[in-house]
């Protein structure tokens, strides 16, 4: 467990800065107190493959600079960049920049994998904001770690659009998704940028599975690195239920 007495600082090396705040606004002030947050950015731009696939190196020089602060964990968080590495080149890396730093990292890929695992899903859909090179990329990467991957579907729009769809149009789109295929277990959203917070209770409760979304999966494993389970109601069954991390493998 945590020690209660202390602060936890948690590093983060972000993506983009689309809003113009760094940090997940909405549950960040809903971690425990003892955990405190840092915030860089990688400033993509693009959202391709060619812009992902030559980040890594910046990656770890905006890593190495939040070491001056201490950090008891950093988050590298952006799925694509890693997950192009496929699941083992990824834990690979990771596994190296936390003998060179002596902090434990977590990509948000392993954290999806982590979420899904705990939540006992085996087969899934998933849902993008990315083409399908990288959708194809993506279930490869799932496929890597384990999962039976139906599909990994699209949804067509513009990379810097994406967070001003509206979370109904997304919910809706999610739903029909979902019914055009079958036996899935877990519908799984990759990418920070779909704002649907508000509306991940209705799709579990329509659809009768558990949603893996960025945002309440590293507030999830952000507690359990550190110490702490404390349920955060309202954002879907991960985040109310504070399934155990178990094992933590692939870093």
């Amino acid at each position: 467990m945590a020690e209660q007495d202390r602060e936890y600082l948690v590093g983060s090396v972000w993506p983009t800065n689309r809003s113009g705040v760094l940090g997940d606004t909405e549950l960040d002030g809903q971690l425990p107190p003892g955990i405190k947050l840092v915030h860089v950015t990688m400033d993509f731009q693009e959202g391709t493959q060619e812009e992902f696939a030559r980040s890594i190196p910046g990656y770890e020089a905006k890593a190495a600079g939040l070491m001056e602060q201490k950090p008891d964990l950093i988050r590298v968080l952006g799925a694509p960049p890693f997950m192009i590495l496929g699941f083992d080149g990824e834990s690979q890396v990771i596994r190296g920049w936390e003998q060179k730093y002596g902090v434990p990292f977590f990509t948000s890929g392993q954290n999806h994998v982590r979420a899904l695992s705990a939540l006992g899903v085996k087969r899934l859909l998933g849902a993008t904001y990315l083409p399908d090179n990288l959708n194809n990329i993506f279930a490869k990467y799932l496929g890597e770690a384990g999962f039976d991957v139906i599909a990994m579907e699209g949804m067509d729009a513009p990379f810097h659009e994406v967070p001003n769809i509206p979370p109904t149009d997304i919910a809706e789109h999610l739903k029909q998704s979902f019914r055009r295929h079958s036996g899935a277990e877990a519908l799984y959203l990759l990418g920070s940028a779909w704002k649907v917070l508000d509306v991940i209770e209705d799709i579990e409760d329509s659809l009768g599975v558990p949603v893996v979304y960025s945002l309440p999966a590293r507030s999830w494993e952000t507690q359990l690195r550190l110490g702490f389970r404390q349920p955060i109601p309202g954002y879907g069954r991960l985040l109310s239920e504070m399934p155990e991390l178990g094992p933590v493998v692939g870093s």
